[in-house]
């Protein structure tokens, strides 16, 4: 992912405000991710909850209930899973859902664990349905049954499995199935950041990357954030590299913070050009909407799912755009962020509604 500045032809999935991490983020986190709950800022009830479950684990000398950690990406599940296995003195196994498309996948995962392992399942909503229904019985009696054969030779060999623990992390907790998520132990949900936790992870981080950083200064960054620590340690990132460039190098203040983010186009709310050019669309094109999204879409010369799936629930989330039964459809805080007047409709003569909105 290229995170320099973006611009009209850059794609949406470059964008410096995107939750996903590439190589460059996933290398970066590996050095700023926190090792124990203690160091761990914010999400006070998922770890204080996550704590007892813990405690509680290691003082019976057992293995740790599964865990299901569910959120929007970029606040903290992987994190949190590498914190469980560091806290139980396990090892860890990393994968995704998508990279486990047959029930064989799955089989040779699990009968690679060790007793007491912690296997962390990422994006676990995309896992097929057969190594799904494999892990069922997996979690529940550690245990899977590996076919041999084919046809009505066919056997079933039981394979026990050594206790370990599963955590499964996923963005669309909507999408797993009642037996799967019934499985899990303890639940997580995480919330997005409040910006006094976000000052925290930006003072944290500027630590450990070796940039002074001053209080007005990461209060800025963590504004614009989005709510999310990635988004925050990535803004970071591109601040230093401002200051490193244009000042003398000194403590990053509000005023280098303010002028960094305004070359990479994140306003002061945290919206970057795609999200701009889909509120001026909607506000100076279409008077506000309501407008269908096909429509939106062509207006910003970006695909319909890239608007839907990318612009949208940022913008919805922030109370700048409502998705109606009409159509999408502007509220007043987008004509207030863009300094616009919405136009005065459905007024007749003498400034009164008129009968039919003219």
């Amino acid at each position: 992912m290229n995170w320099d500045e973006t611009g009209p032809d850059t794609p949406a999935d470059a964008r410096l405000v995107d939750s996903s991490a590439d190589g460059e983020d996933q290398a970066v986190e590996a050095a700023l991710r926190p090792k124990d709950l203690e160091e761990f800022i914010g999400q006070e009830k998922v770890r204080e909850q996550l704590d007892l479950v813990l405690k509680a684990a290691r003082a019976r000398g057992a293995t740790a209930d599964h865990v299901l950690l569910s959120g929007a990406p970029g606040l903290g599940k992987t994190t949190l899973s590498m914190i469980i296995a560091a806290e139980m003195g396990a090892p860890i196994r990393i994968t995704s859902g998508p990279a486990i498309q047959h029930a064989g996948d799955l089989a040779a995962i699990l009968s690679s664990l060790q007793e007491g392992e912690v296997l962390f399942l990422d994006e676990i909503h995309r896992m097929s349905r057969p190594a799904e229904e494999m892990l069922y019985m997996a979690m529940e009696d550690f245990r899977v049954d590996v076919i041999v054969g084919k046809g009505p030779g066919a056997t079933a060999i039981p394979l026990e499995l050594p206790p370990f623990t599963l955590v499964g992390a996923t963005t669309r907790a909507g999408l797993l199935p009642p037996p799967l998520r019934d499985r899990f132990g303890f639940t997580g949900h995480m919330e997005f950041y409040e910006p006094a936790e976000l000052e925290r992870v930006v003072h944290r981080s500027a630590r450990l990357l070796d940039v002074e950083i001053g209080a007005d200064g990461a209060a800025e960054i963590a504004g614009r954030s989005r709510g999310t620590p990635r988004i925050a340690n990535r803004l970071l990132r591109r601040v230093r590299d401002y200051a490193q460039v244009k000042t003398d190098g000194g403590i990053i203040d509000k005023d280098i913070a303010a002028a960094a983010l305004k070359v990479y186009e994140v306003d002061a709310r945290g919206l970057d050009r795609l999200d701009r050019a889909v509120l001026e669309a909607l506000l100076k094109l279409f008077g506000g909407g309501p407008v269908g999204l096909s429509t939106l879409a062509v207006a910003v010369g970006e695909e319909r799912e890239t608007v839907e799936e990318v612009a949208e629930p940022f913008l919805v989330r922030e109370g700048l755009l409502a998705r109606t039964p009409r159509g999408r459809v502007a509220t007043p805080a987008a004509w207030a962020h863009l300094g616009l007047v919405p136009p005065q409709q459905g007024l007749g003569k003498g400034g009164q509604p008129g009968l039919f909105g003219t």
